[in-house]
Parts: structure tokens; C-alpha cells; sequence
């Protein structure tokens, strides 16, 4: 792979670049990195573009500010508008996954006249409200267990993780994929996997004997070592820095998406869970999904799938994403 570093905003963003023609950039999810793409980056530079599968800043190669602020949406938009001038380029294509959904959606609204579309995995385009997601989560979740409440303690989430590194991916990779989604559905109700309000974020999490289909030892092994290298504080510094979205991006209070826009996921992705409606038909979560654009090209939700969308059905994927960029 070409390593390439590229000025992000007042800071480094390590990049793998492959192929000429129109720019993508690629914007992992937690707790990942640019390997999250390794399915897609060449048959993407294969179909004409230049690809840029990037280290979300706090990760991997990229650097690693200690703030909680400088992981709010809006610096991490910055770094991929600098990304973008770094490479030489005036417009882009940028596609994200999990939290790379809302940097890139972000990026998007802040960069109006540089990014031609935007594509997102898992996790669809909310407009700002009336109140931070993390606030929504607060109430929602009041007096139960919510990973994204548990994480919001400084120091609490990273000290579990990378006390086994390895333990915890793989119990954060194999719980929320296709299979583990499935196993938790049909263990619903189950006391050994009811996390209680003082749970703590690996414990009564689902163990598997064996890799799923769409992860290798080799796979886990680099995913293990980048974060044996850089810790998990800027990846958890995202979830901590979401009231500080809210108060930066109240100009897009209700705005509907203006970009070409498109939308992929699996019907077993956790992310669909988090505030449903039990009795919710699947035309109603449908809708969820479609609600807040002006031009959404395309919408594909893939059965079986979980939470690792690209990784777990990479050749679906890559063929959805070049459908997409080839017909904006």
C-alpha cells in the first residue's frame, strides 16, 4: 500500500492513496482504520478514481491531539478539506462509515462548494435538533446501561480496553456483526447478556469460538497492533465531544441534505436499534432512513449484514459505491 501523510487541519492525517482520477476519500468508523477499506480501494482506483482511505485523526498514523474539542465534527471535517488540498485537488467524493458517517455528512454541509457527494454506511444524515444526540441518549437511556453514556468518563473506557487490546476488538467486532447481532436477538431476554446501569462495556458480551466470515486472524492482528500503538483516548474523545457539535453546528439546525447523497447498511446493524420502536415496521425504519434529503440517489440496506458494512459484504459494497459514483 502507498503511505502517504497529508496536512489535515494544523496536523498530520496518514493516508493509503492509490489510482488517478476523481478524488475519494475514504472515512473510517470507530474503533477502526483506513484497513476498514482494504475491500474497496482498489477495485475503486480499478473504476477511475484516485483513493484516499484515510486515518480519522486519534488513530493509527495520523496524530493524536489529547483535547476532547479537537475531535469535534467540525475540526474533523477540516482535516478532510485539508486532505483534499493537501493531494492538489478543488473537489472531492467522500464516503464514511460509522462515525465516518457524520464526518463526512458534516464535511458535506461545511464544504458546500468542494464536495460533489457524500455516501454513508450505517449510520444515515441527522440534522441538528433541539438537542445533542448525547443529550437524546441521556434521556433515552436513563438508568440503563448505553455505551456511548459509559464512555462519556474520561479515562474509564480506555483503561478497559487497553488493559486486552485484543480482547476487546474482538468482542466489539464479532457482538455487532450479522452473526453476533443474530445471536443476540435470539438470546433476548437472557440474564448472562442484560447489561445492568453499572455494567461496564465489555462485560456480558457474547464470545465466539470461532472468526467470522468476513475477518481473519491477519485482519485482527493489524487492527490489534495499531491500537496497541495509539491507545483508544482520541477514539473515545469522538463520543465526548458531541455537545460541542451541537453548540458549533447550529446553523444547520433541521437542514435537509442539499448534496447527492447516498446510503448503505445491514439489516442487523445495531446502529438501527438504538432508538426503535419496538412495534416499528420495517417500511417505518425505512423511512428513518430517507427522511432529512434533498437528492438521496441511493438507499441499499443488505440482508443479514451487520454493523462492519464494507468489511462484512465487501464486493455488494464496492459495486454500490461505484453504481453511486459513476451515475452523480
Amino acid at each position: 500500500m502507498n503511505f502517504q501523510v497529508l496536512d489535515g487541519d494544523n496536523l498530520k492525517i496518514r493516508a493509503v492513496i492509490e489510482g488517478e482520477g476523481p478524488l475519494v476519500i475514504l472515512v473510517h468508523g470507530w474503533p477502526e482504520s483506513w484497513y476498514s477499506w482494504r475491500h474497496q480501494i482498489e477495485p475503486l482506483a480499478k473504476a477511475g478514481f484516485k483513493v484516499a482511505a484515510i486515518d480519522v485523526r486519534g488513530y493509527g498514523g495520523s496524530d493524536k491531539p489529547h483535547e476532547i474539542a479537537a475531535y469535534s465534527l467540525k475540526n474533523l471535517a477540516a482535516d478532510i478539506a485539508g486532505v483534499i488540498d493537501s493531494l492538489g485537488y478543488k473537489e472531492a467524493y467522500l464516503f464514511g462509515h460509522d462515525w465516518g458517517g457524520p464526518i463526512v455528512w458534516t464535511t458535506g454541509l461545511l464544504y458546500q462548494d468542494t464536495i460533489k457527494a457524500v455516501g454513508a454506511l450505517s449510520v444515515p444524515y441527522t440534522p441538528v435538533g433541539e438537542k445533542s444526540l448525547i443529550q437524546l441518549f441521556r434521556e433515552l437511556y436513563k438508568d440503563k446501561f448505553f455505551y456511548q453514556l459509559y464512555i462519556q468518563e474520561e479515562g474509564v473506557a480506555e483503561a478497559e480496553f487497553e488493559a486486552d487490546v485484543r480482547k476487546a476488538l474482538e468482542i466489539t467486532y464479532f457482538s455487532s456483526d450479522g452473526r453476533g447481532m443474530q445471536f443476540m436477538i435470539e438470546n433476548i431476554g437472557n440474564p448472562e447478556y442484560q447489561k445492568t446501569p453499572d455494567s461496564t462495556m465489555l462485560e456480558k458480551s457474547p464470545r465466539f469460538d470461532s472468526f467470522p466470515d468476513w475477518l481473519t486472524q491477519e485482519d485482527l492482528n493489524y487492527f490489534i497492533n495499531e491500537f496497541e500503538h495509539s491507545g483508544f483516548r482520541g477514539p473515545f474523545n469522538r463520543y465526548r465531544a458531541q455537545d460541542i457539535d451541537f453548540e458549533e453546528l447550529q446553523e444547520f439546525k433541521n437542514v435537509s441534505y442539499p448534496l447527492p447523497a447516498c446510503f448503505i447498511t445491514g439489516t442487523l446493524d445495531p446502529v438501527n436499534f438504538f432508538a426503535r420502536d419496538e412495534s416499528a415496521s420495517e417500511e417505518d425504519i425505512l423511512k428513518a432512513f430517507t427522511k432529512n434529503y434533498d437528492d438521496l440517489r441511493k438507499v441499499e440496506i443488505l440482508d443479514g449484514i451487520g454493523h462492519w458494512t464494507q468489511q462484512e459484504s465487501p464486493e455488494a459494497v464496492t459495486a454500490h459505491m461505484i453504481d453511486f459514483l459513476k451515475n452523480i
